[in-house]
């Protein structure tokens, strides 16, 4: 899951969300109108124990990751969390985010962005709608847009190494070295064997060692 800038700009989307094997596969066509999505379409989110026996799964898996010191086991643990995280409780936010993900594979940014307000505005607690639409941001270069997206993904989940990871990278493309580094720490405090995280700070913590000479 890595998150580069300057070399290629899709990357970001594997790096804040990957393929989501649970996500609807039906075939994008700007001929698709959210607007006219039936009102008996938006399904109300899933009840609160559902909810609660969810974020019991996410803590248990995060505690597996902070453990893990194998970088191929500490990845699937990773890619359940991210499953995890897609999985909205509402039937009609998993259509919009799996239209939004369509768009996006399309390059049709401003439909990614028109399917990912409405998910935000409908589910604001839903920390992968705010995620996605921070990279469809990102993708169109709106970069403060996208930090904005960020912020709000960690207030709902101060543990999302996606979000974190877009955060660093986007610190160091704006010369904010210092800040960048912090952000990747902190991936590295919940996720230590990502991979990307540890040369990111092994690179930021040289170039700001050299900075100081």
């Amino acid at each position: 899951m890595r998150f580069f800038f300057a070399i290629c700009g899709m990357a970001l989307t594997a790096a804040l969300f990957p393929a989501f094997a649970n996500e609807p596969d039906e075939d994008f066509t700007e001929t698709l109108p959210h607007e006219a999505m039936p009102s008996e379409a938006f399904a109300p989110p899933e009840p609160a124990g559902t909810q609660d026996r969810q974020k019991t799964r996410v803590d248990e898996l995060f505690a597996q990751l902070k453990r893990e010191r194998n970088e191929k086991a500490a990845e699937r643990i990773a890619g359940r969390i991210w499953e995890e995280w897609s999985r909205s409780g509402s039937a009609s936010i998993d259509l919009m985010m799996g239209w939004s993900k369509n768009a996006i594979d399309s390059r049709k940014f401003d439909v990614a962005l028109d399917f990912l307000d409405q998910v935000v505005t409908m589910r604001p607690d839903y920390a992968e709608g705010w995620n996605r639409r921070a990279t469809v941001h990102f993708l169109m270069h709106n970069y403060a847009k996208s930090m904005s997206d960020i912020n709000h993904t960690l207030q709902i989940e101060p543990r999302h190494f996606g979000a974190l990871s877009g955060m660093g990278q986007i610190m160091k493309t704006s010369g904010s070295n210092e800040l960048a580094l912090e952000a990747w720490q902190r991936v590295l405090d919940i996720y230590p064997m990502m991979r990307s995280a540890q040369d990111e700070v092994a690179t930021l913590s040289e170039e700001l060692a050299g900075e100081g000479i």
